[in-house]
């Protein structure tokens, strides 16, 4: 039986979202597996050196909670990219992220994920106001080819991290595992999981 519990993250540390609180959740759900939306090079042989030899902890508030997980239990991790988001997302981000509007709407969502952890990056108010952020970049950027772009290169992008847990399901028996994927891609990633099954 393959049971994998889905939890929306930050990339970077940001008050309760931190790698102590993710920690502390990973280890109540006790998973065999940790899927992660990242590329095998985010965390290198080098890094693994750093942190095991000298205890140096790594900058992305995800690898940094598995590592202190690490201390804790005994898991496999499975980074589940096959490829990075494409220039075209780059750009779209760049371009809407100087509409003061934006700002706000950011800045408010931050200020929410620092006051309240986890719980709020993992519900359904996080889903919404990502939604209403979505719905202002779109009228931004006024159905232009680089949001077709950008929209169809973070298509690829979850549709592969799917892929590979699929594939990784159908070889190998495993009873829990965790999904750690960044909070922009839940209600998307949901609606995948939802038309898959």
């Amino acid at each position: 039986m393959h049971n994998i519990i889905f939890i929306s993250i930050t990339h970077n540390e940001n008050g309760n979202c931190n790698g102590n609180e993710l920690c502390k959740i990973i280890e109540k759900i006790n998973p065999e597996i940790i899927f992660l939306e990242a590329l095998c090079e985010t965390y290198s042989n080098y890094q693994g050196h750093l942190f095991s030899e000298f205890g140096i902890y790594h900058k992305k508030l995800e690898i940094n909670a598995i590592q202190k997980y690490n201390y804790i239990s005994t898991f496999e991790y499975i980074p589940v990219l096959d490829f990075g988001l494409s220039d075209a997302f780059e750009k779209k981000y760049n371009l809407v992220c100087e509409t003061k509007e934006l700002q706000e709407k950011l800045e408010n969502f931050n200020t929410s994920a620092s006051k309240r952890g986890f719980q709020f990056l993992n519900s359904d108010e996080s889903i919404e106001l990502q939604e209403n952020t979505r719905i202002l970049e779109n009228n931004i950027l006024n159905n232009s080819q680089l949001n077709k772009n950008a929209i169809e290169s973070i298509n690829a992008y979850e549709n592969s991290m799917l892929r590979n847990i699929y594939s990784y399901c159908k070889k190998t028996e495993f009873n829990k595992a965790i999904f750690m994927c960044g909070i922009a891609h839940r209600k998307s990633i949901i609606e995948k999981i939802d038309k898959y099954i």
